[in-house]
């Protein structure tokens, strides 16, 4: 990916990070006044869209959460394949060190959290919560360091982050899928199908692309496998690379399209939807219970130990190098901001607590605390402990166009 281009995602997804913290709050303002109901009710109420006998009756919260969604997880696979054909994972020398502290971040939180949760088969179902991390929240926290952050460490958490984002989608698609419906499997499979025969044939126009993604996301919807993963097959159709209408590039051109969308619209509806939890009556002991303290402890500690672990079996062994011009500080300074889970955490303790509602505020206590001890850690070892670099990283634009300060 070019370096402008890099530029660009990084500013957006710092700008989408700082809304997500306004709609958090708003979430959890809300949750905690006389609008508590009304808030409730909202998000409960039905929304129906068909015709005839064929009709999609969903809570609004539901539309949020497997329709909204769906496009973000479109945007998600689009970054993906940027990344590993032409980007920071096109080659194993670039791709080696985020790999490693990928998988190190998503094993390392998921045991902290069965460790306090194995002899409960129920609160099994939320292990891989504290695995995911929250791009656009770390990345904006990243940003507030302006230049005492290379834009080498920056462009290595995001694609860590990635990865991470592609370690969800592989769990959601095999511990978090209803039983399946293998007749609108087999139809999903078509329209998958169809959209690869497309790209083979050179259509680059969008709109039929959108169109059988419409009815894929339908499919997929109704097979019982999660709706979401209908954008990522989409995503991996769209022509990458191969002149689009007027010369663009389509994947880039829809890439862009939709970052804006995502980053200032659909990501904070998430967590405005998602992150209302009434604290009033909330005592010590319902933050220490098994699934909270599980999930704060897996983002916090389990996040930093499996990253770093990993990142130092990686220097060791010289499968891969610290990225230019950062430090061993600053690294240990990005391992804890991909605590920060927020939306993704969320959204897989949605998931696997889907028929256990009174998970629900536990889920969401140890989102929030584990999020926000990680991210105020990550951000005052950045702040006081990490060596800014001496020399800016060559080929790089000012440090104000980079960091978008």
């Amino acid at each position: 990916m070019p370096l402008t281009a890099i530029q660009t995602f990084l500013r957006m997804e710092a700008a989408g990070g700082i809304i997500l913290v306004f709609a958090a709050a708003l979430a959890l303002a809300v949750a905690n006044s006389p609008l508590a109901d009304p808030y409730l009710v909202l998000f409960q109420t039905h929304l129906i869209i068909g015709f005839g006998d064929y009709q999609l009756d969903k809570a609004l919260l539901h539309w949020v959460n497997d329709g909204l969604m769906a496009v973000f997880f479109l945007l998600v696979g689009l970054e993906l394949k940027r990344e590993v054909v032409k980007g920071e994972l096109s080659t194993p020398a670039k791709a080696a060190l985020p790999i490693l502290a990928a998988v190190g971040g998503m094993v390392a939180p998921a045991l902290v959290y069965v460790l306090f949760n194995h002899g409960d088969p129920v609160a099994m179902r939320g292990w891989a919560i504290p695995a995911a991390t929250d791009i656009a929240f770390a990345l904006g926290i990243l940003t507030l360091l302006g230049t005492r952050a290379p834009l080498s460490l920056k462009i290595f958490l995001t694609a860590l982050a990635i990865l991470d984002d592609l370690g969800a989608i592989v769990i959601i698609a095999l511990f978090y899928t209803e039983d399946l419906s293998l007749m609108a499997l087999s139809l999903g499979m078509g329209c998958v199908a169809i959209l690869t025969i497309m790209n083979i044939a050179g259509v680059r126009r969008t709109a039929p692309y959108v169109l059988i993604g419409v009815v894929l996301w339908v499919c997929v919807l109704k097979s019982g496998v999660h709706a979401t993963l209908a954008g990522v097959a989409l995503a991996l159709a769209i022509p990458l690379g191969a002149p689009r209408e007027g010369g663009r590039d389509m994947a880039g051109h829809m890439e862009h399209s939709l970052h804006p969308w995502v980053a200032y619209a659909i990501l904070p509806v998430f967590a405005f939807a998602n992150a209302g939890v009434s604290l009033q009556g909330l005592t010590l002991g319902q933050l220490l219970a098994p699934v909270p303290l599980g999930i704060a402890l897996g983002l916090f500690l389990g996040k930093q130990i499996g990253v770093m672990g990993m990142v130092w079996v990686g220097i060791v062994t010289r499968l891969a190098r610290l990225p230019e011009g950062a430090t061993w500080m600053h690294v240990y300074g990005v391992s804890l901001l991909t605590g920060v889970g927020f939306t993704m955490s969320l959204f897989i303790g949605m998931l696997g607590f889907e028929h256990h509602p009174e998970f629900a505020d536990d889920v969401r206590l140890g989102v929030l605390g584990g999020s926000l001890l990680s991210g105020v850690s990550g951000y005052l070892v950045l702040r006081l402990l990490a060596r800014p670099p001496a020399i800016a990283p060559a080929a790089t634009q000012p440090a104000s166009a980079a960091t978008g300060d």
